[in-house]
């Protein structure tokens, strides 16, 4: 599976981005995916995840009410919507796949895209 992500960009506090992670590969469809951001101040942090149909979806408190994620299996896209965004959201943002379950452990993804910068201006 490889992955791609994109929609990044530069924000004023308050506003919107959506992000998208594209696949390729038949078998993205049987795949959990998770976003995770980095930053210099944070590391690599865990933003949210979805279950490979969509079922199922896991937010820490940080983004839970902020952000949304959901897939078109048939697009084999993953989509994270982030709204009433903050400076301290900035960072370079990651998805990634894993074929086991729905999980915040960075360990347990195996196929990671190259990350795309939001910014977050005050």
């Amino acid at each position: 599976v490889q992955l791609q992500a994109y929609g990044g960009g530069l924000v004023q506090a308050g506003g919107s981005l959506r992000l998208s992670c594209a696949a390729s590969g038949r078998t993205f469809r049987h795949y959990a995916v998770g976003w995770f951001r980095q930053s210099l101040e944070k590391g690599r942090e865990f933003v949210v995840a979805i279950t490979w149909n969509g079922g199922r979806t896991y937010y820490p408190d940080s983004v839970k009410g902020r952000f949304t994620i959901s897939r078109d299996n048939a697009k084999s896209t993953v989509y994270l919507q982030m709204d009433s965004l903050k400076p301290e959201d900035t960072a370079v943002y990651y998805c990634a796949a894993n074929a086991r379950r729905l999980t915040s452990a960075l360990g347990s993804y195996d196929y990671w895209g190259q990350g795309t910068q939001v910014t977050v201006s005050s």
